[in-house]
């Protein structure tokens, strides 16, 4: 299990010289415990409900000030592909930043990629946000939480939430609505396909889904969800019944491949299992640690699996 991954920037600065500090901030990764996805907003967006979870298990961001007015040198390292540096969600942010501040200090930045890229987890927006607020610390706090908010949802619909720093949060509007609740004392394991999953192109297969009148099966899908009971967490989240809307839209083999992930996670003892986003990661949730590492353990041994890994949520 991943340790000592901890959401806080305020003690990571380093002071290597007067004028030349190094800042390591984390970028943790997400689940989706519960998605919804509503009607169609006039913005081309969807409205959602989800529950976000922040896990102790994520990408490190590396800052250092370097010469240069505006200069920016960025590395990705886990990647086993090099984005154009005009599509990186980080150089994105960091453009917005300048932009809207006039921060002009050249910048060599670090990521340190753990989250499975396109698989569900938040890996761009939690880096983005990790940047916005890094960028902040580093310019000496010009912008307040809302400016950071408002910047951050131009970035991605999930950015707003990693913005807040809490590991818990009820989701609505398209993302940017944000109520902070208590995080549970529960275990995840996490499993990729190996394969990455495009959240616009799922989104179109559920647009296409609902429009061929298939939504019966979507109800019918939120009807026969596990219920969880007997944990005082998902009370407080006014149901105790959970689901993905994204699950049944999508085509073989993904779908096959989802549904037997599923299916060896509550073999292996999970109380619930589902998908987390559009993909491509799935998740076991367990209540105790011993229980989620010895599933972990088992998945890994497969060798069916490109990515296994077992978290909780962040303490705050």
């Amino acid at each position: 299990m991943s340790t000592g991954f901890l959401y806080n920037f305020c003690d990571n600065l380093i002071l290597m010289s007067v004028n030349i500090p190094r800042l390591s901030v984390p970028a943790p990764a997400k689940v989706n415990l519960h998605l919804a996805v509503k009607d169609r907003r006039p913005d081309g967006f969807h409205n959602l409900e989800s529950v976000f979870l922040a896990l102790d298990f994520g990408d490190t961001l590396h800052f250092e000030l370097i010469s240069g007015k505006n200069s920016v040198e960025i590395a990705m390292k886990g990647l086993n592909f090099d984005p154009p540096l005009e599509k990186n969600i980080v150089f994105k942010a960091l453009s917005l930043f300048r932009d809207k501040t006039g921060y002009d200090q050249g910048m060599s930045i670090m990521v340190e990629k753990r989250i499975p890229v396109g698989g569900g987890l938040g890996g761009g927006s939690s880096d983005a946000a990790a940047a916005l607020l890094a960028l902040n610390k580093l310019a000496g706090g010009p912008l307040s939480r809302g400016a950071l908010l408002e910047m951050a949802a131009s970035l991605g619909s999930d950015v707003p939430f990693f913005i807040y720093e809490t590991a818990a949060a009820r989701i609505s509007g398209r993302g940017e609505c944000i109520e902070p609740v208590k995080p549970p004392r529960l275990f995840f394991v996490l499993v990729n396909p190996g394969f990455p999953s495009d959240t616009a192109a799922a989104y179109r297969l559920l647009d296409e889904y609902r429009t061929r009148g298939d939504r019966v099966e979507l109800q019918n899908q939120a009807q026969n969800s596990v219920k969880l009971r007997g944990i005082k967490f998902f009370s407080l989240m006014k149901t105790e019944t959970f689901w993905n809307d994204f699950l049944p839209v999508f085509k073989e083999p993904e779908k096959s491949v989802y549904r037997d992930i599923i299916s060896q996670l509550r073999k292996l003892g999970a109380d619930f299992a589902s998908l987390s986003g559009a993909g491509s990661t799935c998740f076991g949730v367990f209540r105790k640690k011993a229980q989620a590492e010895k599933a972990a353990a088992q998945l890994r041994d497969t060798g069916l699996w490109s990515f296994v890994e077992c978290a909780c949520p962040l303490k705050q």
